[in-house]
């Protein structure tokens, strides 16, 4: 049988991993604040036609860089952010043979659901 993922967790890997991936959201979230707050502040010189450049857009780079590096970390366990604001995670997982997800979201204490590839959050079941 051939499957869509390659990495496929069991219950307890991917509970392993809910330390880590609570930092790694917690992260995103204070970088995407930062870059909101420097794309406010180049808004208005941009639209005046102004060149931008030094500490600030050097700083904002370094920020799209270590978002990168987070989202890096999800993609190389083949993990799936589904909603990053709300902090939706899909593991790839084989239930009954059948390839699917199990579903967190970072206000579960565990990881209590899952659902197939094609129903996402609203098809979701109890473990």
């Amino acid at each position: 049988m051939a499957f869509q993922f390659h990495k496929h967790y069991t219950r307890d890997e991917a509970r392993a991993l809910l330390p880590d991936i609570r930092k790694w959201l917690n992260h995103l979230s204070r970088l995407r604040k930062r870059l909101e707050e420097y794309e406010s502040r180049f808004t208005e010189p941009l639209a005046s036609g102004a060149d931008l450049g030094g500490d600030a857009v050097n700083r904002w780079v370094e920020t799209i860089a270590d978002v990168k590096g987070f989202l890096l970390e999800f993609a190389k366990r083949e993990i799936q952010i589904k909603d990053l604001d709300r902090g939706l995670i899909d593991f790839p997982a084989i239930l009954g043979g059948k390839e699917v997800f199990l579903c967190w979201e970072q206000d579960d204490e565990d990881v209590d659901f899952w659902h197939d590839l094609s129903s996402g959050y609203a098809g979701r079941e109890r473990l």
